[in-house]
């Protein structure tokens, strides 16, 4: 399943249009499955709303990937007290019709993206980071996430920001993340 994101205009934007073209007369020209989820957690209340259907065959040709099969679209609402949120993610997947399938996955993809960015932000504090240059910006992210994954897989007890301090301080214990030899 891959998610769909502004910054891969040309994909985005197709499926998008599609998309629109189809909310106007609700989907009727096409097979689509739309379950509803209500969750009310922590005094705020969810509702999300599946849209999954076949990736037309117009759109396959605009796709660099394999074998993807299906549409997929996640309408979120929030209330929290007076405040409203609505949110549409797309989604291309490999997946069969199958909605239940689809919200799964969803779930399980941004499960893990918000694990990962929680991670990234206690351990690099990289909310607060602000690079101007975009470059530089995707190269200082993709660092912090491949050293994320080498404090990660240290044997050692200590929280990922202790062994990120240690590393910085320890030419030993820096080789030893690294996965050098010492002796």
């Amino acid at each position: 399943m891959r998610a769909l994101k502004g910054n891969q205009s040309g994909i985005h934007n197709a499926v998008v249009e599609y998309v629109d073209e189809h909310v106007n007369d609700d989907f009727q020209r096409v097979t689509t499955r739309q379950p509803t989820t209500d969750e009310t957690r922590h005094g705020r209340h969810d509702k999300r709303t599946y849209i999954q259907f076949p990736l037309p065959g117009k759109l396959k040709d605009k796709v660099q990937f394999r074998n993807l099969r299906t549409i997929g679209v996640v309408v979120s609402c929030s209330e929290n007290g007076n405040k409203e949120k609505m949110d549409v993610r797309y989604f291309l997947s490999s997946l069969p019709m199958g909605v239940k399938q689809f919200a799964k996955a969803v779930r399980s993809h941004w499960q893990i993206e918000n694990s990962c960015h929680w991670t990234l932000d206690v351990t690099y504090r990289e909310d607060v980071l602000c690079t101007r240059h975009r470059h530089l910006a995707e190269n200082l992210a993709w660092l912090r996430r491949f050293t994320l994954s080498l404090l990660k897989q240290h044997p050692g007890k200590q929280s990922l920001a202790m062994k990120r301090r240690s590393c910085g301080g320890n030419d030993n214990f820096l080789l030893h993340t690294l996965g050098i030899s010492t002796t």
